[in-house]
């Protein structure tokens, strides 16, 4: 029976449980007692409807690792440290260092996962942070806020990536606060050789200002000056979508996608693309499938409505034009988008495998890709598991 070739993967969506001494290690002294640290104890009753989770240190029962941060308790749960229980055994209940796999917070053990799951390289979004830093943006000391998201970057750049030979990828956080630090701190670590970063989907979701409002210009030009790619997870808006406020999770888990659907539109019709010809955007954990849609409709809207729809201005050409220059998706299980691969464009795809999240893929990756990509051709399995990903991250790999 013939079996599809896969070559070496390159995730560039997969995630990091950080360990308990990163802020510990890196923060002043003075700030050591309320900065991100860990401590361990029950986990009390959690809920997960209509998108919220609720939560809260229990008196009793399995005990949890916590992070503490200001006056932040955020517990560790099995979703987040999913590699090796078996599926029906990932539920949102308490989980400790001990208890998971090794993987999930240090590289050595991380590069032995990957050959297992025949991965050469791997981008991961933090876990304690958030997938874009929303932890330090709502934290009260902005000084100590700064500090944390450099110390951050410092031990991903340094210690998380820095003994991997290239194959762990640095991801840093900007200070989602202000467009100037953040567009300063995208520059400090180019210069350290990080070509990506973490972003937000939709920043009003997080009180911020819209991409349309022309504020962000300045980090998008630091971005597209130093080909850093704007990496942006669903979640990253810490609004998950939901129909009601009893939906169940599954509810919620089946539309993560529409979050990435609003954001691409908002950069299509925002005129970013215009004025930043060299910015690139990339939505991780969105799958691929949603978008002909939305660049059909865009089109369509632009084409219909300019002359009321506001984007006449700012968009001179039409919406989809702007996606294979400017967007990558990504995606770890979609056999429907790539039955569209001819209308994504095969330059636009990249692929993951969300160690160590309840979704991932992981040990199976391979086979997983070997089945779905059976109908690609060599040069098309090639680009989405390897040669898009290393243009995308500009990674000093073998295209």
């Amino acid at each position: 029976m013939w079996v599809r070739e896969i070559p070496r993967i390159i995730s560039v969506d997969d995630h990091v449980v950080e360990p308990p001494d990163v802020w510990q290690k890196r923060l002043p002294a003075k700030y050591r007692d309320v900065g991100p640290r860990t401590m361990r104890a029950p986990l009390g009753p959690v809920t997960f409807v209509g998108g919220k989770m609720t939560y809260g240190v229990g008196t009793d029962g399995p005990l949890c690792d916590w992070w503490l941060y200001e006056d932040l308790q955020s517990p560790l749960t099995r979703l987040s440290a999913a590699a090796g229980f078996p599926r029906d055994e990932v539920k949102i209940v308490a989980i400790t260092f001990d208890e998971m796999r090794r993987g999930c917070y240090d590289p050595k053990a991380r590069l032995e996962d990957m050959d297992i799951n025949h991965t050469d390289a791997s981008l991961s979004f933090p876990t304690f942070p958030r997938f874009c830093g929303q932890t330090f943006l709502e934290a009260h000391d902005r000084e100590l806020a700064l500090l944390c998201v450099r110390a951050y970057n410092d031990w991903m750049i340094e210690e998380w990536c820095g003994g991997s030979g290239g194959r762990l990828i640095p991801l840093p956080l900007i200070p989602l606060w202000s467009t100037q630090l953040a567009g300063d701190e995208v520059r400090r670590n180019a210069e350290r050789g990080a070509h990506a970063v973490c972003f937000t989907e939709i920043p009003p979701f997080l009180g911020l200002p819209s991409v349309h409002s022309g504020e962000w210009d300045p980090f998008f030009a630091v971005c597209a000056e130093t080909d850093t790619v704007v990496c942006m997870h669903i979640g990253s808006s810490s609004k998950m979508p939901s129909t009601s406020e009893d939906a169940p999770a599954g509810v919620g888990s089946t539309l993560t996608y529409m979050n990435a659907a609003m954001s691409l539109t908002d950069f299509l019709m925002s005129g970013v693309f215009e004025r930043f010809p060299n910015l690139t955007v990339a939505y991780s954990e969105g799958q691929i499938g949603w978008i002909p849609y939305v660049l059909e409709r865009a089109d369509k809207v632009w084409d219909d409505n300019r002359a009321w729809a506001g984007v006449a201005d700012k968009v001179p050409n039409p919406p989809s034009s702007y996606y294979r220059d400017h967007v990558f998706g990504c995606f770890f299980d979609d056999p429907h988008g790539l039955k569209s691969i001819d209308e994504l464009g095969e330059d636009t795809i990249t692929f993951e495998s969300d160690y160590p999240h309840s979704d991932s893929t992981w040990p199976h990756t391979k086979k997983i890709a070997a089945d779905i990509m059976r109908d690609l051709t060599d040069d098309q399995v090639y680009k989405v598991c390897r040669g898009n990903a290393i243009r995308m991250l500009s990674l000093d790999l073998e295209y």
